[in-house]
């Protein structure tokens, strides 16, 4: 963090953090009190956040916090490019959950396109998105640790997490970026030894996260660090636009797989992790639980999931598979028209959201039948979750800051999408 002047910092930006304060000028703000920049490329902040702070001492008076210094233009990208090819795109968002990510965005397509996706190729979506969900969670619960000094807790979700990656390997080839979800499907079906290293995974997941538990949940400096800690009631939460696990952690029990069901999540038992107390502790443990569901959902899509195709049978519409492209002309000619132009879906305009790890991940789209979208817009839940940070700083000392910001999770991949 640096100080900085008032010649500095940009009118609108001083102006705004001055507001808590009416009669406070700018010059008595910046002689009384101080003015500081933390980031853009603080560690604290996970990425290139800035957040400018007014502090009176240590204590945070107010805060505003400025997002786009990873500004890409994925939504004007996206209208740019077929449905199609903007699918390794989504990998780039939330770069935590890149599988979940592709199942967001096919869903969005496949719903203004009107495709359905066959059963098993849905069941593979859902264990993908929920083996998603516990890597980026692993990642939220070992860097909120390590930011309040617990790095031992760190390498091992990261150790977690890597078996991951080891099956995302086996799935699709790729680790990190894995483009794996079809418009219609999934690219290539789950193999057996695929299944077999999700299997061995969910096994003994349990115990190691037990293990990291036992090491920070009775770690007085860890607990008191968190524990009161940017606190949000429920109204507020809602009011902000607080989505996921940053809203349950606040007592409101809202989860898309439930209010809004979508794949075969009606058909799967598992429960809503809740804690009421809305404070950085509560994020942490409404993450540590939502894995375990995780696992329990996975569980059970393993005993569910069907024998089948993995791509819908709509030429028109999904890429044919590669062995028809190269033995019939009309899968030729289909495969040539969708890669070069794309498909067209009729006109209109769609939402489509889903639980993503980080809360609401949503694609609002409107087609004018063309190959492309007319229209794009993202509903980043870590851009929305960062609205809540003026709030939930305010009256908290500077070391807070990086707590608050740790518990909130946010990727600026899909904040400054």
């Amino acid at each position: 963090m640096e100080r900085v002047t008032k010649e500095e910092v940009p009118s609108k930006i001083l102006q705004a953090l001055l507001s808590t304060d009416s009669d406070i000028s700018v010059d008595g703000a910046l002689e009384n009190e101080m003015i500081l920049n933390m980031g853009p490329q603080h560690p604290a902040t996970h990425g290139v956040l800035r957040l400018l702070l007014r502090l009176d001492g240590e204590t945070v008076i107010a805060c505003v916090p400025e997002l786009g210094y990873l500004h890409r233009g994925y939504e004007k990208m996206a209208e740019n490019m077929t449905y199609y090819e903007f699918i390794p795109h989504t990998d780039r968002l939330d770069y935590l959950s890149p599988m979940a990510n592709n199942v967001a965005w096919a869903m969005a397509v496949e719903k203004l396109a009107g495709i359905e996706s066959p059963a098993r190729a849905q069941y593979i979506r859902m264990m993908i998105t929920e083996l998603a969900r516990i890597a980026s969670h692993l990642v939220a619960i070992g860097a909120l640790a390590m930011d309040v000094g617990a790095l031992t807790v760190f390498l091992w979700t990261l150790r977690e997490r890597e078996k991951i990656l080891d099956i995302w390997d086996i799935l699709c080839g790729a680790r990190f970026t894995n483009s794996y979800t079809r418009i219609g499907g999934v690219a290539n079906d789950a193999q057996p030894e695929a299944l077999a290293k999700v299997k061995w995974f969910i096994d003994q997941y349990e115990p190691n996260l037990d293990e990291c538990e036992k090491l920070i949940n009775t770690n007085r400096i860890f607990i008191e660090r968190l524990d009161g800690v940017g606190v949000i009631s429920a109204q507020d939460a809602i009011e902000i636009g607080f989505t996921g696990p940053n809203l349950r952690g606040s007592g409101v029990e809202f989860d898309l797989r439930r209010a809004t069901p979508y794949l075969f999540y009606n058909e799967i038992d598992f429960n809503i992790p809740v804690y009421k107390e809305g404070d950085c502790l509560a994020r942490y443990f409404v993450r540590a639980d939502e894995t375990r569901e995780s696992i329990k959902i996975i569980r059970q899509v393993l005993d569910k999931m069907p024998q089948g195709e993995v791509l819908a049978n709509s030429p028109k519409k999904v890429l044919p598979k590669k062995t028809e492209i190269y033995s019939k002309m009309e899968e030729l000619i289909h495969d040539f028209m969708i890669v070069n132009f794309g498909i067209n879906p009729p006109v209109g305009e769609v939402y489509s959201a889903v639980e993503n790890p980080k809360g609401e991940l949503g694609f609002y789209l409107v087609s004018n039948g063309e190959g492309r979208p007319w229209k794009c817009k993202i509903r980043s839940p870590s851009m929305v979750n960062l609205q809540a940070l003026p709030m939930l700083v305010k009256g908290h000392m500077v070391s807070d800051v990086v707590a608050i910001i740790g518990s909130i999770d946010p990727v600026m991949g899909e904040a400054d999408k």
